[in-house]
């Protein structure tokens, strides 16, 4: 369990949502610019996680150059910075302004339709908070997720009642045990999944992503075969400058999950890797995917 921070950045975090709040009433043209204009600065200053970038592009991408892995990079610090900035837009704008700069494309209404109950898969795009909010304002099925809670009371406070606002979303602690989410899926609620993350060994399996083994979660699987789900595979763009974010709802798989969860997963990442080449500097670089290795394996982080 995360050790609670210091009482005395409590007040300092609240200070900090002010300013996104206010931050957020800006023209979204402006808050783009303020964000690639940050994420120049973070691309110098954030050494440790520019590393973890150029590391995971040299891994995954290897036919790209340095100095292309360098620009990708690059451009992909201007992206993370904007969608830090632009959160204040997610977790304070009126609905109303929100379905203004969301564009939805695909079935977004699966989940209302459907008999059984429907997981969606969302890799981690820096825009996947915008499908957290679209799966709300767009469709009235119930959402039901996991997030990592923090380790400030009053982020952790802020980022639930955001993610919560518009009364049709439950989430849960990913530290917590399954029961509750299981329970609120089969209450008829709708699985937002995020399965691309290295969380350790726990139900994983070691399965090639772009080549390289990666601890991939096994549990999606494992769960849409035990509650008969249907999959819908879910993917955000942040579009350039006031463009605002398109959510792709794409057509479910139909083949998946199989009797092979290890297979599953396999599969699974073969899909994010396609998404990702379609979209590089969106993808989440800065996290450490290849932290947990196979049994004799050095770090690839040293």
């Amino acid at each position: 369990m995360k050790r609670a921070a210091p009482r005395w950045t409590w007040p300092l975090a609240r200070i900090g949502l002010l300013l996104l709040r206010a931050f957020s009433w800006l023209p979204l043209t402006v808050q783009a610019a303020c964000g690639q204009a940050l994420g120049a600065v973070l691309y110098r200053v954030a050494r440790s996680r520019r590393r973890i970038a150029l590391r995971n592009v040299a891994l995954c991408l290897p036919e790209l150059s340095p100095r292309e892995r360098r620009a990708l990079v690059r451009e992909h610090f201007g992206w993370l910075a904007r969608s830090l900035l632009e959160r204040g837009l997610l977790w304070y704008a009126p609905a109303s302004r929100l379905r203004r700069l969301i564009r939805v494309e695909g079935d977004v209404g699966l989940a209302e339709r459907s008999e059984r109950p429907v997981m969606w898969l969302v890799p981690h795009f820096l825009g996947l908070d915008v499908a957290g909010q679209a799966a709300q304002l767009f469709q009235s099925r119930r959402l039901c997720s996991v997030y990592q809670a923090q380790s400030n009371p009053v982020i952790d406070a802020a980022m639930r009642r955001a993610r919560t606002r518009f009364g049709n979303a439950e989430i849960f602690p990913r530290s917590d045990r399954a029961l509750p989410l299981v329970r609120a899926i089969k209450r008829g609620g709708a699985f937002f999944n995020l399965p691309d993350m290295d969380f350790g060994r726990r139900e994983t399996a070691f399965v090639p992503f772009f080549g390289v083994p990666a601890a991939t979660l096994v549990a999606p699987s494992k769960m849409a075969r035990s509650l008969g789900m249907v999959v819908q595979p879910v993917v955000v763009e942040m579009r350039p400058g006031g463009g605002g974010y398109v959510v792709r709802f794409l057509p479910p798989w139909t083949d998946w999950p199989s009797d092979d969860a290890v297979d599953d997963a396999r599969r699974m990442n073969a899909w994010i890797e396609t998404e990702i080449r379609r979209l590089p500097a969106q993808y989440l670089w800065v996290h450490k995917r290849f932290k947990t290795r196979p049994p004799g394996e050095p770090s690839l982080y040293r």
